[in-house]
């Protein structure tokens, strides 16, 4: 095809930068001046989109930035009535650049649309000044990031939501230009291993472009895991201009003691901005930090730190001086004798901090940087800090102008930070969610959560339990040969795939992780045993070569035909066995394929098999353990091997290094990891379930962001300092840090229109459970022995439409309510402001006309039935609480839920009575699902529950998930209320706690 068709579409595309418009007019334009041959036919335009990957794929390239770029813009006022990330905004595209149908299917396939969530944001009001027009005016280093993240071969839907993640949190910072002194805090709450450093580096990038002139990054706690930072932001952002500060890069004597320069692979990687950036009328970066020295006091005091104003009778902060000032980045180790250096050279400063838009990003915030002291020992009217939160504190106390993030996983110690310490990191300005980036394996990819299928169901197709987990029981064989073995055999899988042409990029490293205790003295003894374990595998016999070829057979072979998704897999073992040698020969590399990970030293990571960056090839199998469940990456991780467990939520998230970015070889990552039998299960021994548990948890927090973050006529409905109440609503084995505090806001009700309510924390006293099944009986009397039956739409996973058959009862709202008001919880007030909601829909806030009860019953084969205080039979469930919790995870089962939220949104979509089965419902009727729950691990233990035919009541939890009618709101729409718990103290986040 002709460049011509390429020069038109881009003159054509950059004429309509305000909005799409009629493409064929645009085209024309351009045409007609330069390109009078070109065929502008969207017959020509369908059949180079086809072929464009022969011709190197520039013309999609270059759609699918306009397509995007419009995809996620923000309510534009070219079609304001579409949501970004949406067909219908696609659908609204295209009809302004009046697209035929058959352009569209062909431009849908090479441009799909990136249904990607949004960023969620909980935060203060805040006086907009981060526009698009200011943030397009200074971009240069912005522009090269992006530039960099294509080169990497990041699509564009994902830079379009990195630019949209950092541009959140840019927007709620201060303006760096605007003389009022004003600190902002923030926390960023990403996903474990999810790339949150992509993220604070483009907040970076864009910090500085709008004038932000001194950066200072928190980069962990170890010189490893800051130099890897220091990399990072050298590489993608700081460039090779401002490394080498005008030496010669050909002459190897002006090069000496420069960074990465002559010794590093990837420096022709670099960034490159083509001069100076000062040269091009931007402004340099000055790195006060690099990749092996971590910041010390300055030479000549802080001269480092002296900022020249073009005009100095005007501040620094004044648009004439801040944008041709060079701005100072430093990644430096949470150290104490580090923070503190920083600190005294700080102190000698004056006059210009004030003047000095200054941020501190904070990598793993809630390590180190939170306040763990013990208010109780603290003197009177004084707070005593670590040593760490105390530095932070000074540093925001000498940077007037500072601005304070927090990158964390797991944020509830930060959430739970005193929000009345001005001078702590609690994040008070906002509070920030990022979506779950595009192929990131996380805990939906190692569990199946909320899967409709029954067990006998389940396959490695449909399974991701089955694809990826394989659990390791007490007693048995503890499987550490076989994961050694599927260590070896992934290896050549990767070295099958890279001769077949796959990029053998993602396959540089390939690592093993064992984690089994954190005492350090096992892991050398543990070290051993799989060095031991190697030399006896003798991966050159044939015995070594049965046993793989057994384990391809059986596992790895059915794995990847049905997950590979297009990546060349081999016919039979005889195909891999060439690159099995290969492999064996990359792991023992050195003369031990083991490297031990632990203790609190740098000394202890300062081996070369642990410098992913510097080291060619790491193909070693790791040991260790707490160092092995923070902060680092283990770059290629395939195989995880993992018996430890624990009880603290945040440690139990932080374990999960096997999530992460798997490209190219998703379908060969395996878990093993510590399980416990059926009929031997404790609350809190199956690791696998522990962690599927926290991980419901932080979701059910991602979720609550989300649903409260929607803005009210225009203001928030929640700020960060209410937070905490609405957390400790759901999590109560959550505990606040400050323990001499209560919080002042308090959560009074949540309102839940269209959508399940489904409590967890139910009582564990039997007596309490008798009572709450005696509380039920009224209700349980209106069954009758009819059923009806459900039939859901197929689902994604089986394609089998899902049907069950169910007892139903008709109710008013105000007997539902009778019996909901009298209930007892495991936690007092745990139920009370989902109860307030449901207690206003009498016609107070609206008027629900009654309640579908739906009693599922659960097939023939599986049902357990029994009378509940004289009712009709009803059939029993078996449910398990969360290991050491007293909540259980999910009730209700998906097809159920399903069915019933297809009652409520089809009433709601309709506007009058809708049946599905012989059941129906209208637009204020509401669905109640009620489950007769057992607590238990087999249908024994249902069994044991039930005698005569009667289900003992005090074995009992009558369990239920709500839905109110859609209709059951007022014209705010607001879903969550709070009052202050002291009339004085109304605009106080907390109080002091009655007799403290």
């Amino acid at each position: 095809m002709s460049d011509a068709l390429l020069e038109v579409h881009t003159s054509a595309l950059a004429g309509m930068t305000a909005s799409p418009g009629h493409f064929e007019k645009w085209a024309s334009l351009a045409a007609d001046e330069d390109f009078p041959e070109a065929d502008l036919s969207e017959a020509a335009f369908r059949t180079r989109l086809v072929d464009d990957e022969a011709a190197g794929g520039a013309l999609t390239a270059l759609w699918a930035r306009a397509l995007t770029k419009w995809d996620f813009e923000e309510q534009p006022r070219w079609s304001p009535s579409t949501e970004a990330r949406t067909d219908e905004r696609r659908t609204a595209v295209y009809d302004r650049l009046r697209f035929g149908e058959d352009l569209r299917k062909v431009l849908g396939t090479a441009v799909p649309v990136a249904h990607i969530a949004p960023v969620t944001v909980i935060a203060r009001e805040h006086t907009p000044w981060y526009t698009s027009e200011r943030a397009a005016a200074r971009s240069f280093y912005w522009t090269a990031y992006e530039r960099k993240l294509r080169e990497k071969g990041w699509s564009e839907s994902a830079i379009a939501s990195l630019d949209e993640a950092s541009r959140s949190v840019v927007e709620r910072l201060a303006d760096p230009e605007q003389a009022a002194v004003r600190q902002s805090k923030g926390l960023v709450v990403g996903y474990v291993q999810s790339g949150k450093t992509a993220n604070f580096t483009g907040v970076t990038a864009k910090a500085i472009d709008a004038g932000y002139r001194l950066v200072i990054v928190l980069g962990g706690t170890l010189n490893l895991l800051r130099a890897q930072t220091q990399r990072r932001l050298d590489m993608e952002l700081i460039g090779q201009e401002n490394i080498l500060r005008g030496a010669d890069p050909e002459d190897p004597d002006s090069l000496v003691g420069i960074d990465y320069a002559g010794y590093d692979d990837d420096w022709p990687d670099f960034v490159r901005h083509g001069d100076r950036p000062s040269a091009l009328r931007a402004f340099d970066i000055e790195r006060l930090t690099t990749r092996d020295r971590d910041y010390i006091s300055l030479a000549q005091g802080i001269r480092a730190l002296e900022f020249e104003k073009r005009e100095p009778t005007l501040p620094l902060y004044d648009s004439v001086n801040l944008h041709r000032a060079a701005a100072r980045v430093m990644v430096v180790k949470k150290n104490k004798s580090v923070l503190t250096k920083l600190v005294k050279d700080l102190k000698q400063i004056h006059g210009i901090l004030g003047e000095l838009p200054a941020l501190i990003i904070d990598d793993e915030s809630d390590q180190a940087s939170v306040n763990t002291s013990n208010p109780k020992q603290w003197a009177q009217g004084a707070t005593e800090r670590t040593a760490i939160n105390g530095l932070i504190s000074q540093l925001l106390g000498l940077l007037p102008r500072g601005q304070y993030v927090g990158y964390t996983a797991t944020p509830f110690a930060n959430v739970f930070v005193d929000p009345g310490d001005a001078e702590d990191v609690f994040p008070s300005d906002f509070l920030i969610s990022l979506p779950r980036p595009a192929g990131y394996m996380g805990v939906q990819d190692f569990h199946d959560l909320d899967s409709p299928l029954r067990l006998d169901e389940r396959t490695v197709a449909n399974s991701q339990e089955m694809a990826h987990v394989r659990g390791i029981y007490d007693g048995a064989d503890d499987r550490l040969g076989e994961a050694i073995d599927a260590f070896v055999l992934t290896g050549a899988l990767k070295l099958f795939r890279a001769a077949q042409g796959v990029s053998d990029k993602p396959f540089r490293h390939h690592t093993m992780l064992v984690h089994e205790s954190v005492r350090m003295a096992e892991h050398a003894a543990l070290a051993q045993r799989i060095n031991s374990m190697w030399h006896a595998a003798g991966y050159s016999s044939s015995e070594g070569h049965a046993r793989l070829a057994d384990l391809w057979a059986r596992d790895f072979g059915p794995v990847s035909a049905a997950r590979a998704e297009g990546l060349p897999s081999p016919a039979s073992y005889e195909e891999l066995r060439p690159f099995v040698s290969r492999a064996r020969q990359l792991i023992s590399k050195g003369g031990n394929p083991v490297v031990i990970v632990n203790g609190d030293s740098d000394r202890d990571f300062a081996q070369i098999d642990l410098d992913f960056d510097r080291t060619p090839n790491v193909w070693k199998i790791l040991v260790g353990g707490t160092k092995l469940s923070r902060g680092f990456t283990v770059e290629g991780l395939t195989i995880t091997y993992y018996r430890r467990t624990t009880r603290q939520a945040d440690t139990l998230m932080q374990m999960g290094r096997w999530f992460g970015f798997r490209p190219g070889y998703r379908d060969l990552v395996r878990l093993f990891i510590g399980r416990e039998e059926a009929l031997t299960k404790t609350s809190s021994a199956d690791l696998y379930e522990a962690f599927e548990a926290i991980c419901r948890d932080e979701e059910l927090f991602r979720q609550q962001l989300t649903q409260y973050s929607i803005l009210v006529d225009g203001k928030p409905q929640v700020t960060p300092a209410q937070v905490p109440p609405l957390v400790a609503q759901h999590l109560s084995w959550v505990k606040p840090s400050a323990r001499n505090k209560m919080f002042n806001a308090e959560l009074v009700e949540v309102r839940s229109p269209g959508r399940p309510v489904e409590p967890a924390a139910y009582p564990v006293n039997p007596a309490a459970l008798r009572r709450n099944t005696e509380r039920w009986q009224p209700l349980l009397g209106t069954f009758s022995g009819h059923t009806a039956d459900f039939t859901n739409p197929p689902d994604g996973s089986s394609g089998l439409a899902r049907t069950f058959s169910a007892l139903t009862a008709r109710v008013t709202h105000s007997a539902l309510i009778a019996v909901l008001s009298s209930l007892e919880w495991e936690r007092p007030g745990i139920f009370q402001p989902h109860l307030q909601y449901l207690a206003q829909l009498d016609g107070t806030l609206a008027k629900v006309d009654d309640w579908l009860l739906i009693a599922p019953q659960l097939t023939q084969a599986n049902r357990v039935e029994a009378s509940v205080l004289g009712s009709v039979p009803l059939s029993l469930v078996r449910r398990s609480r969360q290991p050491g919790k007293p909540s259980f995870g999910r009730i209700a089962s998906v097809e159920h839920r399903t069915a019933a939220q297809r009652l409520i949104d089809t009433a709601a979509a309709g506007g009058g009575p809708v049946a599905i089965g012989n059941a129906d419902a209208g637009p204020n009727t509401g669905v109640a699902l009620v489950y007769p729950v057992v607590e238990g691990t087999t249908d024994a233990d249902v069994r044991a529950a039930i005698s005569g035919g009667h289900a003992d009541p005090a074995k009992l939890v009558m369990a239920f998930t709500l839905i109110p009618p859609r209709s059951a709101t007022d014209s705010t729409r607001r879903l969550v209320r709070f009052r202050a718990r002291n009339s004085s103290h109304a605009d106080e986040p907390i109080v002091a706690a009655p007799g403290e």
